[in-house]
């Protein structure tokens, strides 16, 4: 396994469409491309959207194939499995999807203020004892909202109730616009084109009768955004 590791690190290297940044830069300097993604990275103005912890990328490749005239960057921390997303956009013959290896808590060193269109948390660890380490966290929402264009989107797809009922609750105590909000995807958005992407692990769920929790909202606000306060005891 680790040799097979070693193998896929030293293909994504050669990759042109997989950036890796390396931390100790990004402590010091933003990133090369900062504000310059769609010119230099896609080479056109098309929306931007990220993927937060995209795994093995599958989410990311499906939405590139699903809208051609959007840019769709998939970013995790783990090499080898981003390794599988990349390597199929190269077979897929994919101009519109990149990937980028980076802890997500840097984002706002690589993307500049209201670079990006729509966010995407998919699956995400619902990290139910550390509500600071939430995705969809107050700690989190304040950096996508810098990055955000003013009418920007994030979209959360999670299997865990707990994680969809905490977000929810944020949102409201907030005061931040719910576009969406389902308990059950499956069944109350049937007819979305959306729903014709599954990863491997939400095909898993859906098989297991686990029902699939979304919310699509907005976060431009001038107000403070504050975590709920039984979070902060």
């Amino acid at each position: 396994m680790a040799k097979k590791k070693l193998e896929r690190f030293a293909e994504m290297d050669t990759f042109k469409h997989v950036f890796q940044p390396q931390l100790k830069e990004l402590l010091v300097n933003d990133y090369k491309l900062k504000g310059k993604w769609t010119n230099d990275a896609f080479k056109n103005k098309n929306p931007l959207i990220l993927e937060l912890g995209c795994g093995k990328g599958e989410y990311s490749v499906g939405l590139a194939k699903l809208y051609p005239q959007k840019n769709f960057i998939g970013i995790d921390i783990k090499g080898s499995r981003m390794w599988r997303g990349a390597k199929t956009a190269i077979e897929e013959n994919l101009n519109n999807v990149a990937f980028l290896r980076t802890k997500i808590d840097m984002i706002n060193t690589i993307f500049a203020p209201e670079e990006v269109d729509e966010i995407w948390i998919t699956f995400p660890d619902p990290q139910l004892k550390k509500a600071r380490k939430r995705l969809s966290g107050s700690k989190f929402l304040i950096y996508y909202r810098k990055l955000l264009k003013k009418d920007g989107i994030v979209h959360i797809k999670t299997d865990s109730r707990e994680l969809f009922d905490y977000t929810l609750a944020l949102l409201k105590y907030n005061q931040l616009p719910i576009l969406i909000q389902s308990s059950d995807l499956y069944a109350d958005l049937k007819d979305d084109p959306i729903l014709s992407i599954k990863t491997f692990y939400e095909s898993a769920y859906l098989q297991q009768g686990k029902k699939i929790n979304y919310l699509k909202f907005r976060i431009h606000s001038d107000k403070e955004l504050l975590e709920l306060p039984k979070e902060n005891e």
